[in-house]
């Protein structure tokens, strides 16, 4: 058994679905034999993590599962290896490194950060 790291993308679709498109891109990780395997069973959670509920505006949203589109074996568990890395741009880098900061901040002083356990 092998743990391969997926990515799984989503698109949102409020009301219907006159706004900008949106998708949300979702790192899993993943146990499997083989990388076919890691894919379906990433393919498996997409579908079952699809979802349709009313927002705070009454309108329907629909998390529609479009794919997976990456798969990655580790070969190792290496300290300090790279999971996941995306370029921001920002009108107000100031504003943007003031909220970074203030969150790295709340992480050692507070419990809003803990192991993640599922059940």
């Amino acid at each position: 058994m092998n743990w391969y790291l997926t990515k799984i993308v989503f698109r949102i679709i409020c009301g219907d679905g006159d706004h900008t498109p949106q998708f949300d891109e979702q790192l899993r990780l993943v146990a499997a034999h083989s990388k076919e395997d890691a894919f379906n069973k990433a393919q498996k959670v997409g579908i079952q993590e699809e979802e349709t509920f009313f927002n705070n505006k009454q309108q329907l949203v629909r998390w529609q599962f479009i794919n997976v589109y990456e798969v990655y074996r580790f070969s190792e568990l290496i300290d300090g290896a790279e999971m996941y890395s995306r370029i921001e741009e920002r009108d107000d880098a100031e504003a943007y490194v003031h909220t970074i900061n203030k969150k790295a901040a709340g992480i050692i002083s507070s419990d809003s950060h803990q192991i993640l356990q599922l059940a």
